[in-house]
């Protein structure tokens, strides 16, 4: 006889678990695939890059991503006028359009518009028709020369902050960080007392 208050068994064991398991013997046919659809997509736009159209250098939004560099939507239309590239020209040549996006420094859209005039150097357009040559093509002996950019074309590289070691003196060691920083606290609470009562003492020593 089962004693105290136990719970009565009642297992489920009827859930089938083997139907439920991942496999993953599809990668090798996978990776396959993605090769062969990437080689089809380059022969289809060919001359054009693979990786798509150009795009500007952004900083990530908030506090915590800001300070990263990535790849943005599209070219503002400041940047677009400064480097000379009509807006409506510039997706025709491979160049990305964000109308919406606004530069809000300077540093930013001076890198944007020297990133712009780098790929225009570099650019070969190749005319609609072959034997007619319009403003702006490239010329037969570019054209002979011309290859495909494979991957990212332009890829941002993200430069890393260089570390300076010092050694450490006797009088870095001797020096009151803490107390320092409560002084220079202190100082600019002050201030504005400070040279109220200044003001007034210059006042009384006119009169």
């Amino acid at each position: 006889m089962v004693k105290h208050n136990n719970v009565v068994p009642n297992g489920h064991f009827k859930k089938h678990w083997q139907n439920y398991v991942r496999t993953w013997f599809n990668q090798p046919a996978r990776k396959t695939r993605r090769r062969v659809a990437r080689q089809k997509k380059a022969v289809k736009i060919f001359p054009r890059p693979t990786a798509g159209p150009l795009r500007p250098i952004v900083h990530g939004q908030t506090l915590k991503y800001n300070m990263k560099v990535r790849a943005g939507r599209g070219f503002s239309l400041e940047e677009l006028k400064a480097a000379g590239i009509p807006k409506k020209l510039a997706p025709t040549i491979g160049i990305a359009v964000d109308h919406r996006r606004k530069n809000r420094s300077l540093e930013g859209l001076q890198t944007n518009i020297q990133r712009l005039k780098t790929y225009k150097a570099k650019l070969v357009v190749f005319p609609r028709h072959a034997r007619k040559f319009k403003a702006g093509d490239s010329s037969p002996e570019e054209l002979a020369t011309a290859t495909q950019v494979q991957g990212p074309y332009m890829p941002i590289i993200r430069e890393k902050p260089s570390i300076e070691l010092v050694k450490v003196t006797d009088e870095m060691k001797s020096f009151k960080a803490y107390a320092k920083l409560r002084i220079e606290r202190t100082n600019q609470r002050h201030v504005g007392a400070r040279m109220k009562k200044a003001a007034e003492a210059e006042k009384e020593e006119k009169k």
